[in-house]
């Protein structure tokens, strides 16, 4: 009966060492699997980041030119203002003769 349970313990630790070796095979592979999916993301965080700089760029862009049209409309205003008022003084000129 002891020599049953010796050779039975026997059977049972070469099953669990032949097990944990090949459970080590499939935990590297699963690292490196996770270090080709960590570097494949850092790629795509790179790319993302590269692209939001060049929105940046274009809204910067954008804006110095809705300032100068902002600017130029001012300006026009206060022209269009004056005309208006100098047509107003010469009509009320002539109205006045």
């Amino acid at each position: 009966m002891t020599k049953t349970a010796l050779k039975v313990s026997a059977l049972v630790l070469a099953t669990i060492l032949a097990a944990g070796c090949a459970n080590t095979a499939g935990i590297e592979e699963t690292a490196n699997r996770a270090a080709a999916d960590a570097s494949a993301a850092a790629a795509a965080a790179e790319a993302a980041r590269a692209s939001a700089d060049r929105a940046a760029q274009a809204a910067a862009a954008a804006q110095s030119t809705a300032d100068q049209a902002l600017s130029a409309a001012t300006e026009a205003q206060a022209c269009c203002e004056a005309n208006r008022e100098s047509m107003e003084r010469m009509f009320q000129k002539s109205m006045s003769k």
